[in-house]
């Protein structure tokens, strides 16, 4: 499903569905965030996972929101109720968050953000669905188990859809997608340190055009 209107209400199976990779984005210079999303943009990625791991995220996220009308800025690693709030009031149109709590899920729903929580348990799963959540990272994904959990947890869990973040990569995402309960998969090879250091903003739009194709 495209997604494609400024400020339009998403769902997070929205967000999953528009590309076969959400990237992993981490920034530390605001400068570097429109560029890199227009990249992202132009090789057919638009949800685009600005991590709060660095004192810029959030202006980064800001950034995106204002400055690239084909981007769907989200926040990830949302670790709390306050971080969902900053990242709504930045532009953040979904979070993303490495474990789940209910504060957390309850800050989204108050902000309107879209959210995917991050299990690697079945207990982590019914808590999740216990408040209504049934698209899910699975995080993080290659060392709680690969394919060989997420093939697990279709039995029990039939009505949950996966994320498969940590640990993915061009080499290995395909396996990840051919499974029945893996909607996209979550990496950060697609904006490599070196690349948005140099601003080699090509290579990025290369990675990216790569990434729609695996599906």
């Amino acid at each position: 499903m495209a997604v494609t209107t400024k400020g339009a209400a998403l769902k997070p199976l929205d967000v999953m569905q528009d590309a076969p990779v959400i990237p992993v984005i981490v920034l530390d210079d605001v400068a570097q965030a429109v560029p890199l999303a227009r990249a992202l943009v132009e090789g057919g990625i638009r949800m685009l996972e600005v991590t709060l791991r660095t004192p810029a995220a959030l202006r980064c996220i800001e950034a995106i929101a204002r400055e690239v009308p084909g981007a769907v800025a989200g926040a990830g690693t949302v670790r709390s109720a306050e971080d969902a709030r900053a990242a709504a009031q930045a532009g953040a149109r979904f979070a993303v968050s490495p474990g789940y709590t209910s504060a957390i899920g309850a800050a989204c729903r108050d902000a309107g953000l879209p959210l995917l929580p991050g299990v690697s348990t079945g207990s982590e799963i019914l808590l999740a669905q216990q408040d209504g959540l049934n698209e899910v990272k699975f995080f993080p994904a290659v060392p709680a188990g690969g394919t060989a959990m997420l093939k697990a947890f279709a039995g029990p869990f039939p009505d949950v859809r996966f994320c498969p973040t940590g640990g993915i990569t061009a080499a290995n995402a395909k396996e990840f997608l051919g499974l029945s309960n893996v909607v996209c998969v979550g990496g950060s090879w697609l904006t490599p340190a070196d690349a948005v250091k140099s601003g080699d903003w090509g290579r990025i739009t290369q990675l990216a055009r790569e990434a729609t194709k695996l599906r």
